[in-house]
């Protein structure tokens, strides 16, 4: 995978200005910047000739930038399509209603790119809070994962205890709100490749996922995710769809992230700080100073 040039523009709308109340030694009304948030419809256009159809997939509130790479690191980590081959070209919806028409994206497939509506809602995996068994989350991962990760990534401890600040340091519009996560993609060394923020943290890794499967660089046997908050399972399936090895958060892993990362060999870090980090799965990927 190419290192590609990091940019800390933020994405036009991604920050709201609004009037606040600031309450100290000294009360006065000012002007900050908040994160904005908006939906995103994800849509899905499939078919050949005069039958060629628009399904909509799904809704998810984002912080506008980068929606094309959010829609297809969505797409692809649920499984919706293996490779960029299948997909024709990204697109705001032609059709939509001029106000929304942002808020609107639709993945077009080749017209010969096998795609059922039906199977693809069966392979969409639901959140922690709707009571879905972890053993079968983990099966269906399995029948859809296209890679398992590499075992010849190795991580320096050191390197990863640096980790967070070097992303905390590039997080722009973070900075400027105080109101995103983040995803960032490291490579061993501990060099900063990509990074997205979002108000939600599975877009973030969605954004960071779907640049590098647009730009046909999947699987990220080499490279290390981390992410700001915590690691759920979900966060761990986009990664392994990815074929990332090591997935690190600054916060706490759930049970069955812990599981999914030991069923699939990934290297899973949580309460990472510079003064160390717990190791949940994976320890034989790391290198002692």
């Amino acid at each position: 995978m190419s290192d590609r040039p990091l940019s800390s523009r933020v994405p036009a709308g991604a920050a709201v200005r609004t009037r606040i109340l600031e309450i100290g030694a000294v009360s006065e009304e000012r002007e900050d910047q908040v994160a904005a948030e908006e939906p995103l419809e994800i849509r899905v256009v499939a078919g050949k000739g005069e039958g060629r159809t628009a399904h909509s997939i799904a809704v998810t509130m984002r912080t506008p930038g980068h929606d094309f790479e959010l829609a297809a690191g969505f797409l692809f980590s649920e499984g919706v399509f293996p490779n960029a081959n299948k997909v024709w070209r990204m697109a705001r919806c032609e059709d939509a209603d001029p106000e929304t028409a942002d808020n609107v994206v639709e993945a077009h497939l080749v017209p010969d790119a096998d795609f059922d509506p039906e199977r693809f809602s069966r392979l969409v995996y639901t959140s922690s809070s709707c009571g879905i068994c972890g053993k079968a989350s983990i099966e269906r991962l399995g029948d859809v994962c296209p890679v398992a990760p590499s075992d010849e990534l190795l991580l320096d401890v050191d390197i990863v205890r640096s980790l967070p600040e070097v992303m905390r340091e590039s997080q722009a519009l973070f900075t400027r709100t105080g109101g995103l996560h983040a995803a960032g993609l490291f490579s061993a060394s501990g060099q900063l490749r990509l990074l997205r923020e979002d108000v939600g943290r599975h877009n973030a890794v969605d954004k960071v996922i779907g640049a590098s499967f647009l730009a046909e660089e999947l699987p990220l046997s080499d490279s290390v995710l981390l992410v700001s908050g915590r690691a759920s399972f979900e966060l761990v399936q986009k990664a392994l769809m990815a074929g990332i090895p090591a997935l690190l958060a600054v916060g706490a892993p759930s049970s069955l992230a812990v599981a999914t990362a030991r069923e699939f060999g990934m290297t899973l870090i949580g309460f990472l700080k510079p003064g160390g980090f717990n190791v949940y799965s994976g320890e034989e990927r790391l290198i002692a100073p």
